[in-house]
């Protein structure tokens, strides 16, 4: 063996007790570090021709470039719809790697039962119906990938087309109807080939980003034939939700798939106040959540369901000789995009078990409740405007100036906010107004950072405007 190897077999307890310091080291600065940076390109270096050992790598790269590290698992962090990770969530992670399951197989290993008792906790958490399979993937755009493919296989078979076996060309141009889609719905259909044009945007309601559902029955007289709508159960502007149970209903009369786009609404089910929300969830075909938001799990850690199981292993199953009959298989390198498969059900189940439905209660409440409270801090300051209604988690403002409140305002305010490392937020684009977005998800946020933010949201912002105004 070669000799590095060799001594990093033998002091593994070493290295891994001193990434464990490290790792201590750097969670216990949330408070200081700041949650967003600008960081230069790294320069093209060679190769080592002879390696230095983990623990030389290790202290090479906390003095090289941990300092350098957002702090995007912090309090202040409100750019994506991201949470942070529980500690629950961050052990599970860790196991994850040291017991590198490859998680498809269903009685080689504990793991893949694993993952189907945690979609388990998934269905109940969020009241779906037992009818419901579904599995990990790696983010919501691969959930979201997913159910269109299914979407579009069952559009196929209603004329009698196996898309999956004869491909697009042999059949119907699949259409997709939604109002305000999620930006990976469009990759999605871009890498299923359908196209981004095959999406026909449907008219939302006044001042919101919910569908008209008059206007989408308009839509599906005009299409005349299966079609899928995507629905949303939270919009990333300003957490709108679809009408589900009137979608729901229009399925009585129209034939189509719904694919519920649920990334991180589908939370709103963990409390009763916003629970209303979601009802007709168990309307949807296909459905789209997404762990590493609101559950507070680290990043590769989303999931994918329908009610259509067998369409499932149509579209994904493996034919390699090895992997034994699709049929007798309930494996599931036959009903996901990958073969390969990292136990990633395991951090959601460590934190499921360890905080369950009340603490996930608490998480979404007190997130909603800061929200509530920094859209209030917005709507009482002369510098900023309030875009839309705080509905949970996610608050869109912009500033009170028309020359300030320009895309370049808004960078120049955003890269500055940056700078000034107390808070990181995102810049959008909200009925066509250049704007920001403060979506408010990890477990450890509250009132106090929302103080923080809005302190050094008017401090640079009067900094920033008063040197230009001179």
């Amino acid at each position: 063996m070669y000799k590095l190897l060799n001594d990093d077999l033998h002091t593994r307890q070493e290295i891994l007790s001193e990434a464990m310091e490290m790792a201590l080291s750097f969670l216990q600065k949330q408070d200081e570090l700041p949650p967003g940076r600008n960081v230069a390109s790294l320069a093209s270096v060679p190769l080592p021709e002879v390696g230095l050992g983990a623990l030389e790598v290790l202290r090479y790269f906390q003095t090289q470039y941990e300092h350098q590290l957002s702090n995007t698992a912090g309090p202040r962090y409100f750019g994506f719809v991201t949470g942070g990770s529980t500690p629950a969530a961050l052990v599970g992670d860790w196991l994850v790697s040291a017991y590198d399951q490859n998680a498809c197989g269903s009685n080689d290993s504990i793991a893949p039962q694993i993952e189907h008792q945690t979609i388990g906790f998934f269905r109940q958490l969020f009241g779906l119906d037992e009818s419901f399979f579904g599995s990990f993937v790696t983010g919501a755009t691969m959930s979201n990938f997913t159910g269109l493919a299914l979407g579009r296989q069952w559009v196929g078979e209603q004329s009698g087309v196996d898309f999956s076996q004869v491909g697009m060309s042999h059949g119907p141009a699949v259409v997709y109807l939604s109002a305000t889609p999620h930006a990976s719905v469009l990759k999605s259909l871009s890498m299923l080939g359908a196209g981004r044009r095959s999406l026909l945007y449907v008219d939302t309601l006044p001042g919101r980003e919910a569908v008209d559902t008059h206007a989408l029955e308009q839509k599906l007289r005009d299409v005349k034939g299966p079609c899928v709508v995507i629905a949303n159960a939270g919009t990333v502007n300003t957490v709108d939700f679809d009408d589900l149970q009137a979608i729901g209903q229009l399925k009585k009369q129209y034939n189509f798939w719904l694919h519920v786009d649920a990334a991180f609404g589908g939370f709103a089910a963990c409390s009763p106040q916003y629970a209303q929300l979601v009802d007709g969830l168990n309307h949807a075909d296909s459905l789209t959540v997404d762990a590493h938001k609101w559950l507070n799990v680290p990043y590769d850690a989303a999931m994918q369901f329908t009610t259509h199981k067998q369409l499932q292993l149509k579209v994904f199953q493996n034919s390699a000789a090895y992997l034994g009959d699709p049929a007798e298989s309930p494996d599931f390198f036959h009903y996901t995009p990958e073969n390969s498969r990292r136990f990633r059900a395991l951090p959601s189940w460590f934190t499921l078990m360890a905080y369950g439905r009340e603490g996930y209660r608490d998480i979404i409440e007190r997130n909603c409740d800061a929200a509530h409270y920094f859209g209030e801090q917005i709507k009482s300051s002369s510098q900023f405007e309030l875009l839309a209604p705080v509905r949970m988690n996610v608050v869109c403002f912009t500033l009170s100036s028309s020359d300030e409140g320009s895309t370049q305002g808004i960078k120049a305010l955003l890269h500055a906010i940056r700078d000034d490392g107390r808070v990181f937020f995102t810049p959008t684009l909200y009925k066509g107004r250049p704007a920001m977005r403060a979506a408010i998800s990890n477990w450890l946020t509250g009132r106090t950072d929302m103080d923080v933010a809005f302190a050094a949201l008017s401090d640079v912002c009067r900094q920033l405007f008063a040197l230009r105004v001179q």
